[in-house]
């Protein structure tokens, strides 16, 4: 699926892990787990680092909401994201996940807004997810079925009307979402566009196909030697020794009687362009004597007797 792959560490299980212990904490208190967690630019930059990322670990909504929310996130991330770290390699999807939080962080910090949301997993895994895997199929209430394809195509739709009309917090979501599907198809085609020139260039590099008539030949005449033997007729034979007289190549080294071995693994003789000589000189060691019945010798006639 992807040009490249790597090991497997199962990192899917560490972001899985951080929206747990992060979920925790919020509900500890959520005016304090803001103001430590949430991506600002000012605090960044006054050393506290963290924020880059531990914004795309909080989930929307209060209450019930926000635990339904947790446990969609959960299965959507260990879903999509388990599928494509295992074709993709570890290092690869955590660059996935590091550029698309990084860009969302940079876009925000230009537009000087704050951030805190699992934008990552809703939008860049699964627009990702769903051109790697363009045919998985959901199932809606366990009945109605949704193409993964649609689904991100409607999730586009609506978080490109949010950056148009909505809150500037979409802007950033998809920056990010388009970097790390760029990165993506970075890894999954690339495109090259060939001159006409470049074209019949590698048209002309082509080497011709060549079809070995030599051996073909050879195989079919070592095939009339078998039949012509096992027959035991004269006239097969003849036939298939004057075809190999005729097809001599002259100036070809032939090998010894004892090296006649055409059905050998090697093919050696197969290939040779002297096979038609060797085969007239084995016809001739190795021709049995004709079965035909032979000939009564004629008697002289009896003279008649004399009578007187």
């Amino acid at each position: 699926m992807f040009r490249s792959r790597g090991e497997n560490l199962r990192s899917v299980f560490v972001l899985c892990f951080l929206n747990v212990a992060l979920f925790l904490l919020e509900h500890q208190d959520g005016e304090k787990y803001a103001r430590l967690f949430s991506f600002r630019w000012d605090a960044v930059k006054a050393g506290e680092w963290w924020r880059l990322a531990t914004w795309q670990f909080t989930q929307a909504g209060d209450g019930m909401m926000e635990a339904l929310a947790l446990f969609v996130t959960l299965l959507l991330l260990y879903m999509m994201g388990s599928a494509l770290e295992e074709e993709w390699g570890t290092f690869h999807f955590v660059m996935l996940f590091t550029l698309s939080t990084a860009t969302s962080a940079g876009v925000a910090a230009w537009l000087g807004i704050p951030l805190l949301a699992t934008y990552f997993v809703y939008f860049t895994l699964l627009f990702v997810y769903a051109s790697a895997f363009p045919q998985q199929t959901f199932l809606l209430f366990g009945a109605i079925p949704l193409r993964m394809r649609l689904i991100a195509v409607f999730l586009l739709a609506i978080l490109i009307y949010g950056a148009i009309g909505g809150a500037p917090s979409n802007i950033a979501a998809l920056a990010g979402a388009a970097v790390g599907y760029l990165y993506y198809l970075s890894h999954r085609i690339r495109i090259r566009f060939v001159t006409v020139e470049e074209e019949q260039q590698k048209q002309s590099d082509v080497p011709p196909v060549r079809i070995d008539t030599t051996a073909i030949q050879n195989g079919a005449r070592y095939a009339a030697v078998k039949q012509a033997l096992a027959r035991r007729s004269d006239a097969d034979i003849d036939h298939v020794l004057a075809q190999s007289e005729r097809d001599i190549v002259k100036g070809v080294n032939i090998c010894p009687p004892a090296d006649y071995k055409p059905e050998n693994a090697d093919g050696y003789c197969i290939h040779c362009e002297g096979f038609a000589e060797c085969t007239a000189r084995y016809l001739k060691m190795n021709r049995p004597e004709s079965t035909a019945p032979a000939a009564a010798p004629a008697s002289l006639p009896s003279e008649a007797p004399i009578t007187p």
